[in-house]
């Protein structure tokens, strides 16, 4: 009787695993990415060199501060097709460095093979969740898109799957590891009286895939002229601005990992600023989607003298507009509707976010009236409350000395400042949307205003910035001893604390050497420096006193 059970069980286990595996196949190969039909026949002219390139009337320059520019115009699919044609070299590059970031976290193969049936699954309906006239754009782009990558996907599918990217990375990141922080200040918080907005993105995938940043200036067939920080071959708006001064940034918060494919957050702020003159409009247009994740999406609105920020979550969303003159958004939501949300009060009570929030708050309160220099010290700040010591990288800071970019526009004069590298503390350029949006430029002379940049940040020019650098390069091979159970070069823990010795995480890699090399009284003692400082997230504290606790045993 027993054998017959047993028999059963192991007949109705192989038949339901089996059914698993057919399903999930089923979702796999009915997969659409909704790919647009267009043809390539291509009567355009190119020109391309290393710094400059144009295709029908279009054109993309390096500005002599190290930043692509690029302005294009004309139909999605015309956009498209002459952003790769003009680009295809910088497109490689920053498929290449995504491409080896994922290699050196997943070397193995056969999880990349599985991971990429996993995300194809996963984003199985994301073609329906991304309107045509955006389609059509990455499909031009695709058209300029290398074939070495072809494991992963096509060329389309790449690139739409690449829209999603962020998402999913804020998702699997929601143990968070980085967050952005932003502000929007007017009336008597500025020294003109007008709107102006700062940010930082601090979106890291290593500082190779920071090298080309991109400004680009669209003009479209249909909606408003915009501008737009990013990187090559992202259509979507992380940091810009339109002709109507309306601003949009997005600010990651805490969420679920989601189930299923919807609109990735980049497009539908890319939709906002290409759609929207006001908050209100820019509110109805977030209304019409649903998400991937939970954001926080800032608005400025010249017309609307005030910014608000739109709290959007897969479930519901929500418009934060502050009662006074000023507006904060780090990565947690302020609205009534979100107050009691469990994943928000975990979020509030276990991050980084709050402790960003009351330092931007106390700078911003200590700077007023703010001007755009103001707003450079804010993005800038290494400090905590009160100016406390949180050594380098801490992601209590504002300047976390990560930033893919650091953005400042001043929406009723149409003027953007864009930093250099590196992050947030090279010079800020800065653009007059006007000018360019005019036509009155040519891409053979400077776009930039070289008069009106943000002088660079003097940090660059002491030892703090060395040391930053030398941290990063040592706690690197510290990391990689550590993970190998090998002794590192002789005083390589001294050299790492004299570095960076305010700094929580220069201990607790010093506590995992040595634990891992067996020197264990060495391991809880550099624990227990650790736990002494600043340290950003509930979780990271509980897992050092985890490790104490493992070694005390």
């Amino acid at each position: 009787m027993f054998k017959k059970i047993l028999k059963y069980t192991a007949l109705a286990a192989v038949l339901i695993a089996s059914g698993i595996l057919l399903w999930a196949w089923c979702l796999y190969a009915s997969a659409d990415m909704k790919m647009p039909e267009h043809s390539f026949d291509d009567d355009g002219s190119l020109y391309f060199s290393d710094s400059l390139r144009t295709y029908d009337g279009n054109w993309l320059r390096l500005g002599k501060d190290g930043i692509w520019e690029m302005k294009v115009s004309g139909n999605s699919f015309e956009r498209g097709y002459a952003i790769g044609q003009m680009s295809s070299d910088l497109l490689y590059y920053q498929e290449n460095v995504f491409v080896e970031q994922i290699r050196r976290l997943i070397p193995s193969d056969s999880y990349l093979k599985f991971l990429r049936f996993f995300i194809i699954m996963f984003n199985r309906n994301l073609g329906e969740n991304v309107d045509e006239e955006y389609r059509n754009e990455i499909y031009g782009i695709s058209a300029s898109c290398t074939h070495e990558f072809d494991a992963i996907g096509t060329p389309y599918e790449r690139q739409m799957q690449y829209h999603s990217a962020h998402d999913i990375g804020h998702a699997m990141q929601d143990f968070m590891m980085v967050g952005c922080t932003s502000f929007a200040a007017w009336d008597g918080m500025t020294a003109d009286g007008g709107l102006l907005v700062g940010r930082n993105f601090d979106f890291y995938m290593g500082d190779d895939f920071s090298r080309n940043k991109l400004v680009s200036f669209f003009c479209p067939d249909d909606g408003y002229r915009f501008a737009s920080v990013s990187w090559p071959g992202m259509i979507g708006v992380l940091s810009g601005m339109n002709e109507k001064g309306l601003t949009v940034t997005i600010n990651a918060a805490r969420s679920d990992i989601p189930t299923s494919s919807a609109t990735p957050i980049s497009i539908l702020a890319r939709e906002i600023l290409q759609y929207a003159s006001d908050i209100g409009q820019a509110y109805r247009i977030a209304s019409r989607h649903r998400t991937f994740v939970s954001e926080s999406i800032l608005i400025g609105s010249a017309a609307d003298h005030m910014a608000a920020v739109i709290e959007i979550s897969p479930d519901k969303m929500s418009l934060f507009a502050p009662e006074g003159d000023k507006v904060i958004c780090t990565n947690h939501f302020q609205s009534n509707e979100f107050m009691s949300d469990r994943r928000n009060s975990e979020n509030i009570r276990t991050s980084d976010s709050p402790y960003r929030y009351k330092r931007t708050e106390e700078l911003a309160a200590g700077l007023a009236p703010l001007d755009r220099a103001d707003a450079a010290a804010i993005l800038r700040d290494r400090y905590g409350l009160g100016g406390c010591e949180l050594g380098l990288t801490n992601e209590m800071a504002v300047n976390q000395l990560i930033a893919h970019h650091s953005v400042i526009f001043m929406p009723d004069s149409l003027m953007m400042w864009v930093s250099t590298a590196p992050w947030q503390c090279g010079k800020y350029v800065a653009y007059d949307l006007r000018r360019i949006f005019s036509d009155s430029t040519v891409p053979s002379g400077e776009i930039c205003i070289p008069q009106d940049s943000i002088a660079h940040d003097p940090f660059l020019d002491g030892k703090g910035y060395s040391d930053a650098l030398e941290y990063r390069r040592i706690h690197k091979v510290l990391r990689a001893c550590a993970d190998a159970g090998t002794p590192g070069p002789d005083g390589i823990v001294d050299s790492l604390v004299a570095v960076n010795p305010h700094f929580y995480g220069t201990y607790d890699i010093a506590g995992d050497y040595y634990f891992c090399t067996g020197e264990h009284e060495k391991a809880v003692a550099c624990w227990e420096k650790a736990l002494a400082l600043p340290v950003p997230k509930t979780g990271i504290r509980d897992s050092i006193e985890k490790k104490i606790k493992k070694c005390k045993i």
